[in-house]
């Protein structure tokens, strides 16, 4: 083994900080506390949309909002990376 090399475990555990790290703690929250209001709130609503007017349930529009949230999210973090 080399200077430069360091022994790790063959997971790679040492080197990306273990499972459980902070930030995948909070994203895991905030991801458990969403899905938990969104299907507390079951009841229909009205959306308009331009146009036409469609009744859905209140969470099927607030997963979608999500969804849509954090696909825009990822792109733009993909974008900034470049």
């Amino acid at each position: 083994m080399s200077p430069t090399e360091t022994s790790s475990s063959s997971t790679g555990e040492a080197r990306a900080g273990g499972v459980f790290t902070p930030g995948r703690i909070a994203v895991a929250a905030v991801v458990i506390l969403m899905l938990v209001f969104v299907f507390e709130n079951t009841g229909r609503v009205r959306i308009r949309l331009l146009i036409p007017e469609v009744a859905t349930p209140l969470s099927l529009a607030l997963l979608t909002t999500a969804l849509l949230g954090a696909a825009c999210g990822y792109y733009a973090a993909c974008r900034r990376r470049k």
